[in-house]
């Protein structure tokens, strides 16, 4: 049965002393901002219409970047690194709009509705009501009790509750292998200040998570996973040595520290392979092993107290599997591949895999899922999850087709869930700034869109100079973390969204139309990066 995507289009149009700007703050709507252009049209589309075959280039590329304002450097990056495993070597897509005859339409038409008036029939208490309501228990136990689902099930107990459902070094309380693990926001899509928090779980296979010697063999060992974790994050980041929670080395059987005895330890130095059941598994240069997964859970913003924290209510919740391991003469293989369908001027299919999800083509199958008109989590239509291809795809920043993992706080700290609060801006690798502060200066705003007028209140001065000295001084909660009132504002703005059901046409909390972002690219017109604005070799892993 055909499912349709039906809703209203907003056909509205608002003066500047319509009653949306009048009630919306200047955190909200910027003092400067007039209407300029009409709404965007976006007709009802089926569940199984494939509505933009060019999904996989985001709403960001499609950013105004004046010449000078680089948002684009933290997805394409070449590297010289030619033992690197993404050797996709797109640095030169940075600013450059090489989009296919398709890709030059912007698709994504909800960057261009104005949501004024429809965000102000909905009441403060509605929408807080609203994201602190639970709808991931009963999307797992549907799931788990749907006999026609051949998909995974990502389930963890009390996973709504956030930083409840660990241990205090991120181990789910359920028994289920799931670890949860600090790290720092990729600029700027998840940042809250943007409209969503998230988290990022992992489990790596069960061998690695067991003991092969001692009383224990053959049983889940808390220390044996630790220690694989820990050597993984080290082949991730190019570390040999890290910190870690306290692990016996006799239950592992082996000597982590190389001291010459066996006791409890809190660091480890690298290995050939991985311990347990997985001895013998020899560990590669910025690669996940075949069978880890991950869950990333995308919310709304929450309120605790004068606190914005991750909601109990999930806008999306994404799973990935590593299906195949590829070889890094595999991989270049696969990129080239890549490079070769863009010249050729193929669009982008992928495998569907039914309820697995889709097959990225690099080895991973990614799953989503989405809230429906009523709030309820439900399957990802293909034209969705195309969504995510752009990013867990063939951009060149990623590492194994992630983001969160080689951004994880180094070490012990930074086992445990997702904690903003004190974290320091750190530079990335081989930078001498913070990551943030160094954003901000070359993309020219508080998000890709430079459209975040309260990002530009906070840390930017009349001259578009970022104010480097308070920047310095905060926390990376206090940098990229909303007031009330925005987050108020872009929770309703979602909501909209979700109530249209018109995430074919983008997902971003928008309230006013992006003033910063073409409608239609015309490659010989739109001005690229200066030379001097482009970014070289910029590294997703940070400086912990």
């Amino acid at each position: 049965m055909k499912r349709l995507f039906l809703f209203t289009v907003l056909g509205v149009t608002v003066s500047l002393s319509g009653c949306g700007d009048d009630e919306l703050p200047s955190v909200v709507v910027p003092e400067d901002f007039e209407l300029v252009s009409d709404d965007p049209v976006r007709p009802a589309i089926s569940a199984d219409t494939l509505y933009n075959r060019e999904a996989v280039i985001p709403p960001q590329c499609y950013t105004k970047t004046e010449a000078v304002n680089n948002p684009c450097y933290t997805c394409h990056q070449t590297y010289s690194d030619s033992d690197r495993p993404n050797s996709m070597a797109d640095g030169f897509l940075q600013g450059d709009y090489n989009f296919s005859e398709l890709g030059v339409h912007n698709h994504w038409a909800n960057l261009f509705v104005d949501r004024r008036d429809a965000i102000s029939d909905i009441s403060d208490s509605d929408i807080e009501d609203y994201v602190d309501t639970d709808n991931y228990s009963d999307f797992v136990e549907r799931l788990e009790g749907d006999e026609n689902w051949t998909g995974p099930v990502p389930a963890i107990e009390d996973l709504e509750h956030g930083a409840d459902a660990f241990d205090e070094y991120g181990l789910a309380r359920d028994g289920s292998g799931w670890v949860a693990f600090n790290y720092k926001p990729l600029p700027s899509t998840f940042w809250p200040t943007n409209g969503s928090t998230d988290d990022v779980i992992i489990r790596l296979p069960e061998k690695f998570r067991t003991a092969s010697c001692g009383d224990n063999a053959n049983r889940f060992s808390r220390d044996v996973y630790f220690t694989n974790l820990a050597l993984l994050e080290m082949a991730m980041k190019d570390l040999r040595e890290i910190t870690t929670p306290p692990i016996d080395e006799n239950s592992v059987c082996a000597d982590l520290n190389n001291d010459g005895m066996l006791g409890e330890v809190v660091g480890i130095q690298a290995r050939a392979s991985y311990v347990g059941g997985a001895a013998g598994q020899e560990l590669e240069r910025m690669a996940y092993p075949e069978g880890t997964q991950f869950i990333h859970t995308v919310r709304y913003l929450g309120f605790d107290g004068g606190d914005i924290v991750p909601s109990k209510r999930m806008k999306e919740v994404r799973y990935m599997k590593k299906v195949k391991n590829y070889s890094v003469a595999e991989l270049a293989s696969l990129y080239g591949n890549e490079r070769q369908e863009k010249i050729d001027g193929n669009l982008p299919v992928y495998s569907d895999h039914g309820d697995k999800g889709l097959n990225n083509g690099m080895g991973w199958e990614v799953l989503g899922f989405i809230e429906d008109a009523d709030g309820e989590l439900r399957k990802q239509t293909y034209q969705e999850q195309m969504f995510c291809m752009g990013c867990h795809g063939t951009i060149g920043t990623t590492i194994d087709q992630t983001f969160a993992f080689p951004r994880k706080v180094t070490g012990a700290r930074g086992w445990g869930y997702i904690d903003l609060k004190g974290m320091p801006d750190v530079p990335n690798l081989g930078e001498q700034k913070g990551e943030i502060l160094q954003y901000l200066e070359r993309a020219g705003g508080g998000n890709e869109f430079r459209d975040n007028p309260e990002m530009r209140e906070r840390w930017f001065n009349d001259d578009d100079s970022v104010r480097v000295a308070e920047v310095i001084a905060a926390d990376v909660y206090t940098l990229i973390t909303p007031s009330r009132e925005r987050a108020v504002a872009l929770n309703k703005a979602y909501k909209v969204i979700v109530g249209e059901q018109s995430y074919v046409y983008g997902r971003d909390a928008t309230i006013v139309p992006a003033r910063n972002v073409y409608r239609e690219v015309d490659p010989e017109e739109a001005a690229p990066l200066e030379a001097d604005s482009r970014i070289s070799h910029w590294d997703l892993r940070l400086d912990w």
